[in-house]
């Protein structure tokens, strides 16, 4: 018992010392907005790989698969290692401001610990996002030995990333306390739009 409630007391301890972060650093508000912008690029970009194949006559799944995930990887490398070094810069020259007006090295701080913090989650959410939104979308290509018609699995995908943007929109929209719907329809607006040039490009 004694046990159990030393490590409750450091997990509370934890817990109260994150969302004293937050409160510095604003790390769920830029986390949430990392989230939301990647998440869509990865969906988007998604879309894009899915109607070049399919209009380039490819019905072995395979092929887009190992593309989508080949560009979910770049897309979370490149988020993550954006997000960390963009941050980083950033993070650091508001603590060089605040060390200069306050003449105290900041680094060992709360403020310097939560910069670092901010940092790291920030990098993860950036990187994970568009990754991950990518296999969601492929998902139904996974599938293809239960589906067992290319064609299909393709419209079902691309149902898949549609929905996926309207999910986001509603997302935006909770943030935002605005019109759900509204956003759901904008967001999703912008897979038809992507769909639709893709399909216009590829008929000529």
């Amino acid at each position: 018992m004694k046990n159990n409630r030393r490590r409750w007391s450091s997990l509370s301890e934890f817990l109260e010392e994150i969302q004293n972060y937050n409160q510095i650093a604003g790390i769920a508000e830029i986390a949430r907005r990392y989230f939301a912008m990647n998440a869509f690029d990865g969906v988007l970009t998604t879309i894009g790989v899915l109607a070049g194949n399919y209009l380039a006559g490819v019905r072995d799944l395979s092929i887009p698969i190992r593309i989508g995930i080949a560009t979910s990887i770049a897309m979370g490398i490149s988020g993550l290692w954006g997000a960390y070094l963009t941050e980083t810069a950033e993070r650091q020259r508001e603590l060089t401001a605040l060390e200069k007006i306050s003449l105290i090295d900041q680094s060992e701080t709360s403020i310097g610990r939560a910069s670092r913090f901010a940092v790291i989650v920030v990098s993860i959410v950036d990187g994970l996002a568009p990754a991950l939104a990518a296999i969601i979308v492929l998902i139904p290509l996974f599938l293809d030995n239960i589906i067992q018609n290319p064609i299909l699995s393709y419209g079902l995908a691309g149902i898949t990333a549609l929905l996926s943007l309207f999910g986001l929109g509603l997302f935006l929209g909770k943030v935002s306390e605005k019109n759900l719907i509204g956003y759901g329809i904008k967001t999703m607006m912008a897979g038809l739009l992507a769909i639709a040039i893709n399909f216009l490009i590829g008929a000529e």
